[in-house]
């Protein structure tokens, strides 16, 4: 097979597959459900952060930061590039799949050329392999499924194929390799972090054997692996330090947490361990499965003459897979999709079986004969890929329907000339929640956003007195908790909110659109209330409470944040007037860490140090948010210069010594430990007597 031949066929795998995905688009889209809203609002947010969809402009890097505060940006970032171009309806945005299906499909082939010789077999293999992740079952409904698996799996597999390139001991260790092989491995990090359970353990043989390697070429390697390392800090770093906060706390909830809730099997578990091994059927196949696991064995016992380029090729393989396969199993949270980034070595491991069946079949039958098992085997592949994709297509056209468009319009979405609005959404369905109503509330630049409220009965005063759009739902309300139905009700009942109109819902029941009657009484301005509730910072933790259950109550009636620009305005305009107007300087130092911006927080953290020298919770913010902005050295000298002035109060000897361990004073971490349980102690205690005093 000629170069030119390979080319062409592997391009034609994946226009073939692309045709498949587009057609199940076409027909059986849907509505976005939690996750996949989720994923494409964040594509819409950097698509308008970049400038390329309306709605938005280029703002620096600092606001394209703070629109990915959990999850890296990099598949958001390409995502909205591709809308930009294809549109961003559902059905258009998912082009996007398209594009990481076809990096997937080249680069598996590319990867396979290095497990064959020679050139004119590794071409045949290698459009196998490439046409067994185009089939694979798991592969296409993610294709069809607007997650981040995808790109993850092309970009781990990626990188794990430029990993091996690099550590490869007879035809690796050159400069390009590593400067590949970081990039790539930087690149798999920025769209999602569990590539770490796939990547740590590839890592750590490349490192390994970097600096075991004894051979004349042992100190470039080791060069090369210190470059690779910053080239990857260098990647991650502007994203993280900026985030850092966020995406601990998110990665907690969403691996520790979201495992506890949905109930999956304890890490050590045998049913943990199984987890994944039982799904392989359904994700792959029965057929590949039998047929290409009885080859893989058929292959190792007549395993003779191997090549040792190819040897050491498949020995990367497999070490990558067996180490991933663990690392992965070692999550506490289980998903059906979370295998995907495994799936290519796999696939690629059960191409070399039913390689090795041709082989044998080959040997022992006349030609023509020989290429019916192969044809049977594809046939099969396209039978499982039909029946998987009918009966995702009869659950999710089945699910995925609405009428969230008509609900969203008539809110005044899908206008970039309405003003920034809300909608509140008390029920929360596939079909209608606060994730996909914000999608299509800013689609073609609108500007409403849906939050949910209705978690707890302390919604009901709040929404009443300030909320001016709500949808509620007549029959099921999909997961919420039994107070959405308290604020269900108080809506209906109260003369605030007057229905706008009522929405059929496929499966029975009805949504409703409330807007708030204009003769109303007036709601109070967040902005008005704002500069009262940041000086109750000035009694420390007793007054973080009250601040911050009003901030989450008034980021949800107020999802674009309105209140913030005329807050900001008037706090500069009263502190030009007055530099020490203490109330302003509460304002915006309250300000700056809403909005993540932690050398602004620390500058009126400051000032209010100077303004007030009596009270120690100044000096406690500044430190805090001084060492939120990766500044460890300053965070610990803000705090030891005010144990100097205000005694050794338990808060500020806490922040000092974890501030100093932090910036290299390990010698403190005994005092650190020691002061940390007396620190959470007395910010427990001064919660506790403010509940007491507001009952």
């Amino acid at each position: 097979m000629r170069p030119w031949q390979f080319r062409v066929l592997l391009t034609f795998i994946w226009l073939l597959s692309t045709l498949i995905d587009r057609l199940w688009w076409s027909h059986y889209g849907g509505l976005p459900a939690w996750d996949q809203a989720d994923y494409l609002n964040s594509a819409l947010d950097h698509g308008r952060a970049l400038g390329v969809l309306p709605g938005g402009s280029w703002q620096g890097w600092v606001v394209l930061f703070d629109l990915s505060p959990k999850i890296p940006p990099l598949a958001s970032l390409v995502n909205g590039t591709v809308m930009a171009v294809t549109g961003d309806a559902p059905e258009q945005a998912a082009w996007s799949l398209s594009l990481w299906n076809g990096v997937l499909v080249f680069v598996v082939a590319s990867w396979a050329l290095q497990l064959r010789q020679p050139l004119r077999l590794a071409r045949g293999f290698a459009l196998l392999c490439s046409a067994f992740v185009a089939m694979a079952p798991l592969l296409l409904e993610l294709r069809t499924d607007y997650v981040l698996e995808l790109p993850l799996t092309a970009m781990v597999t990626l990188a794990l194929w430029r990993l091996g390139c690099w550590w490869h001991p007879l035809n690796g260790g050159g400069w390009r390799q590593a400067v590949w092989a970081a990039l790539s491995v930087a690149a798999a990090l920025l769209v999602k972090q569990s590539a770490l359970l796939v990547l740590i353990p590839a890592l750590f043989l490349v490192v390994a054997s970097a600096l075991l390697d004894s051979g004349k070429h042992s100190v470039v390697r080791r060069w090369q692996a210190l470059v690779g390392f910053g080239l990857v800090c260098a990647a991650l770093l502007p994203w993280l330090k900026h985030n850092w906060i966020t995406t601990l706390g998110g990665t907690n909830r969403a691996v520790i947490e979201s495992a506890a809730l949905e109930g999956d099997p304890g890490v050590l578990s045998l049913d943990g361990w199984l987890w994944y091994f039982r799904l392989l059927p359904e994700q792959i196949g029965w057929l590949l499965l039998v047929v290409g696991g009885s080859g893989v064995i058929l292959w190792f016992l007549q395993r003779r003459g191997v090549n040792g380029d190819e040897q050491l090729s498949w020995r990367w393989l497999i070490l990558s897979l067996i180490l991933g396969w663990v690392f992965t199993h070692l999550s506490p949270n289980k998903d059906d999709r979370y295998i995907a980034p495994l799936l290519p070595m796999i696939l690629m491991l059960l191409a070399r079986g039913s390689w090795q069946w041709g082989l044998w079949v080959k040997q022992r039958w006349p030609a023509p004969l020989a290429w019916l098992p192969g044809l049977a085997l594809l046939f099969g592949g396209f039978n499982t890929i039909w029946t998987g994709w009918s009966a995702q297509t009869m659950r999710l056209s089945q699910r995925h329907q609405g009428p969230l468009d008509e609900i969203v319009r008539r809110a005044g979405g899908v206008n970039p000339q309405a003003q920034p609005e809300t909608l509140i959404v008390v029920p929360s369905t596939p079909d209608l929640n606060q994730h996909n109503v914000s999608y299509y509330g800013r689609r073609e630049g609108g500007q409403l956003v849906g939050r949910q409220l209705g978690s707890s009965t302390s919604d009901v005063k709040p929404v009443l007195e300030q909320a001016k759009w709500v949808v509620l739902a007549e029959g099921g309300q999909g997961s919420v908790r039994d107070s959405a139905q308290k604020l269900d009700a108080a809506v209906r009942k109260s003369g605030v909110f007057v229905k706008v109109q009522t929405f059929p819902r496929p499966q029975g029941g009805t949504y409703s659109l409330w807007r708030r009657d204009p003769d109303s009484k007036a709601p109070e301005l967040f902005q008005e209330r704002f500069p009262a509730l940041a000086a109750g910072l000035s009694q420390g933790p007793a007054g973080l409470d009250a601040v911050f259950s009003s901030i989450a109550v008034e980021h949800m009636l107020d999802g674009n944040f309105l209140y913030r620009k005329p807050l900001k305005k008037q706090a500069l305009r009263s502190l030009a007037a007055d530099p020490s107007n203490e109330a302003a300087l509460w304002t915006l130092a309250l300000l700056g860490v809403l909005a993540n911006r932690p050398s602004e927080a620390a500058e009126h953290f400051a000032a209010l140090e100077t303004l007030l020298p009596g009270n120690p919770w100044p000096s406690a913010y500044r430190s805090v948010v001084t060492l939120a902005g990766w500044n460890p050295w300053g965070a610990s000298a803000v705090a030891a210069a005010a144990r100097q002035q205000h005694g050794d109060q338990p808060v500020l000897v806490g922040l000092d010594a974890i501030s100093a361990v932090l910036a290299g004073a390990l010698w403190r971490l005994p005092e650190a430990a020691k002061s940390l349980p007396p620190a959470v102690n007395a910010v427990e205690s001064s919660l506790k007597s403010q509940e007491q005093i507001s009952n």
